[in-house]
Parts: structure tokens; sequence; C-alpha cells
């Protein structure tokens, strides 16, 4: 456990946040609990948009720690390979979520009129 503590503190743990979104809204839709559009909550947009920027910050912070570690100035490895891989399974659930939209998209353009 002493390993997880450490991940707490890295300030790029973005995977995690999404996912949690994720299972609220999944939450949320199956209690029939979703916004309407009178509400003030952000737009579907605007998560979308706030999602993405936090996978392209969660790579930056990434791609800055093993630069910082290459050139001696973060000495602590177990931060740099941590941030990676939560860069990576941010990336990896982005990618995935654009591919089930597509075939979404895909399967409502094949359906016959």
């Amino acid at each position: 456990m002493k390993i997880l503590e450490g991940v707490n503190s890295i300030s790029s743990i973005t995977a995690t946040d999404a996912l949690n979104r994720a299972k609220e809204m999944t939450e949320r839709a199956t209690s029939g609990a979703m916004s309407t559009p009178g509400d003030d909550g952000p737009s579907f947009a605007d998560q979308l948009r706030d999602s993405l920027d936090s996978v392209a910050r969660s790579q930056n912070e990434a791609a800055q720690l093993v630069r910082d570690y290459e050139v001696g100035k973060e000495t602590d490895l177990t931060k740099v390979m941590v941030s990676q891989q939560v860069s990576s399974l941010g990336f990896q659930l982005t990618l995935n979520i654009r591919n089930k939209a597509m075939t979404a998209y895909k399967d409502i353009m094949n359906m016959p009129v």
C-alpha cells in the first residue's frame, strides 16, 4: 500500500477522475436524474472539452516529468512511471470512447429510414 499512497500525491491523475465522472453519469442516467436543458450545469460539449483538456494536460505533465528525470531534476522514478501510466490510461479511455461513438454514428447512419 506504500506505493499507492504516493499515487494520490501526483497532480496528473485524471483517468480516475474521468472514470468517476463516467460512473456518476451512468448512475444519474439510470436513476432518471439527468439534467434537462433548463439546468445551469455544464453542457455536454463543455464536459467533453474539459475531459480532453484533462487528458492532454496529463500527457504534457508526464512528458515533462520524463524530461526532468532525464536531465536529473526529478529523482523519483516511481512518480515518473505512474504519471506515464496514468497518461496512457487516460488516452486509452479517450480512444475507446471515440471508437464507440464512431461505431454508434455508423450504426445510426446505416439504419433504414
